[in-house]
């Protein structure tokens, strides 16, 4: 059915496939064989009947040609569901029992890597749930993503009320300014976060991190992409280093890894 309905609507795109993702690795270094073939296929495909292009081909000319459609596949490409203190339930736990086991390990500059982070409602979250327990002198947070328009999103650190819903209100009144219906995250938070592009499935990861966020992100990703990007976590970590992963996934085989388990979602380096 589903080669039918291209057919019938003039597209070539179950042929060539393969070129396509020869061709967007070359522009834009993502793999899209790190991805999951039919979740990736299905959302790439909205795209390019969005914008009137009747084969995989005529997209690739397309996103050449113009810078602004070039962002906007990139940006279509990446899951950017975000909010802050998503899944309250963690955080608590987060701040009952991981950041206190990170600060038993660590006395000084608490470094932190919020991996694939959208917005910068996580990275942001992360500076206030440690500036409960630290001076935020002392949080020193990288936040990156591969999608540069939510880069510059965060950057700006302006939020919505739902995205913002989250935020205990302690935090809430101390960090947040209201601008009109939006909320302005406050500078000194700002100041806690260095934002870079970063690609998890190609470029260099950073290292010695006493806590690394990842969150519901490699759910589109396959099993061996998986296993690299864990494999590549365990590296980037201090010995008891911290994992938070999304409500979304899990690591069956973290044992192999070399992780132990905390609970869920927090798995710790030895």
């Amino acid at each position: 059915m589903a080669a039918l309905f291209y057919k019938r609507r003039g597209f070539d795109m179950l042929n060539n496939y393969e070129w396509f993702k020869t061709e967007i690795l070359k522009m834009t270094k993502i793999d899209l064989n790190f991805y999951k073939e039919k979740q990736m296929r299905r959302r790439i495909d909205t795209l390019v009947t969005k914008n009137g292009a009747k084969s995989y081909e005529d997209y690739v000319k397309l996103i050449k040609g113009d810078k602004a459609l070039f962002e906007q596949f990139v940006n279509f490409l990446t899951i950017n569901v975000s909010e802050f203190y998503r899944n309250t339930d963690q955080w608590k736990l987060m701040d009952e029992k991981v950041i206190p086991e990170i600060l038993k390990n660590n006395k000084g500059t608490i470094k932190i890597w919020s991996a694939a982070c959208s917005t910068g409602d996580e990275p942001y979250s992360l500076a206030m749930a440690f500036s409960k327990h630290v001076p935020l002198n002392k949080i020193k947070i990288l936040a990156t993503d591969i999608d540069k328009q939510v880069i510059q999103h965060a950057q700006v650190g302006l939020y919505n009320a739902k995205s913002i819903a989250g935020v205990p209100a302690d935090m809430k009144k101390k960090y947040f300014t209201q601008v009109g219906a939006s909320y302005q995250i406050a500078d000194e938070i700002k100041k806690c976060v260095e934002f870079k592009e970063h690609n998890l499935l190609k470029d260099v990861y950073p290292k010695d991190f006493d806590l690394i966020l990842c969150r519901n992100v490699v759910i589109y990703f396959t099993d061996d992409a998986k296993d690299m990007i864990y494999e590549s976590f365990y590296k980037s970590l201090k010995s008891k280093g911290v994992l938070f992963i999304g409500s979304t996934e899990q690591i069956s085989n973290y044992k192999e890894l070399g992780f132990e388990r905390l609970s869920s979602f927090y798995f710790q380096k030895p």
